[in-house]
């Protein structure tokens, strides 16, 4: 897929892996729009960021649990594009236990919801609003983005970081994906990728990391067969990746997570057996 001088939706890109996924399609030749909401501070610096380049990406604050404001979105984008060809559906809001601690406690009697809202709901009000400029493009791509919590839920070392309601939100993204590929077929391609321990995204640089003990951080990594974090870098080539390379492919989840999944069950030496 020919991405120079395509337009892209990057959602989350006022922080982390979302600045620097829109900083990659950005040095391909993408035009972006870039909608936020919290994070004064991020905020003001991606906006500054991006209004310094000569493409013409466009920031927006918009509220993406709100349906009616991303159909404004979605007008605008178009009044101002006329097109769209890749969204980067990177929206989430992940309560992590050793940050909010039960959902039980009063303070959090709203986590639940805002974590399914944000994760999951979100991604789905995104997406079938722009459904129709995307199929409008000879050729398309999404790109899912979430997380190993759907397969380790709040179990093991990621207890501390996954929630119950951030895995089930993750969980639900793979049956997303699956539907919105077979919607796509054959000109938009819908792809997943699901993250493990990443820098600025349950790893360093978030106020859960830094939560932890000595000892905390070093099982999880432990658990990573890789034995580090990942990088947003690492993330943004991915993403460009299944946008830009992977014209064969759709439907499918590409976990990138360093080998956590995998960390909870190392091979045994063989055994001399009986015979």
């Amino acid at each position: 897929m020919k991405i120079q001088r395509k337009n892209a939706l990057v959602l989350g890109a006022s922080r982390g892996v979302g600045r620097s996924i829109a900083r990659k399609l950005a040095s391909e030749g993408m035009r972006l729009f870039l909608p936020w909401f919290d994070w004064p501070d991020s905020c003001r610096e991606m906006e500054a960021e991006f209004a310094e380049m000569e493409a013409g990406h466009i920031t927006l604050e918009v509220d993406l649990r709100n349906p009616v404001a991303i159909g404004e979105m979605v007008d605008r984008l178009q009044a101002e594009f006329g097109s769209l060809h890749v969204l980067v559906n990177n929206v989430e809001r992940g309560g992590m236990p050793v940050v909010h601690g039960s959902y039980n406690r009063p303070v959090n009697a709203e986590q639940w919801q805002l974590e399914v809202e944000t994760t999951l709901h979100a991604k789905w009000f995104v997406f079938n609003q722009c459904l129709p400029l995307l199929r409008q493009a000879e050729q398309a791509a999404v790109v899912n983005i979430s997380s190993v919590a759907a397969v380790t839920g709040r179990s093991g070392p990621a207890g501390l970081l996954f929630n119950d309601g951030y895995a089930a939100a993750s969980r639900g993204i793979t049956s997303l994906t699956e539907t919105w590929a077979r919607l796509g077929a054959p000109t938009l391609r819908v792809n997943e990728l699901m993250l493990g321990l990443v820098d600025q995204r349950h790893g360093p640089g978030t106020r859960g990391w830094e939560l932890l003990s000595e000892a905390e951080r070093g099982q999880l990594l432990e658990h990573t067969l890789l034995g580090r974090t990942g990088t947003p870098d690492e993330v943004a080539r991915a993403v460009l990746f299944l946008i830009r390379d992977a014209d064969f492919m759709t439907g499918s989840c590409l976990r990138m997570d360093g080998g956590f999944v995998l960390g909870s069950e190392r091979v045994p030496d063989m055994p001399n057996g009986v015979l």
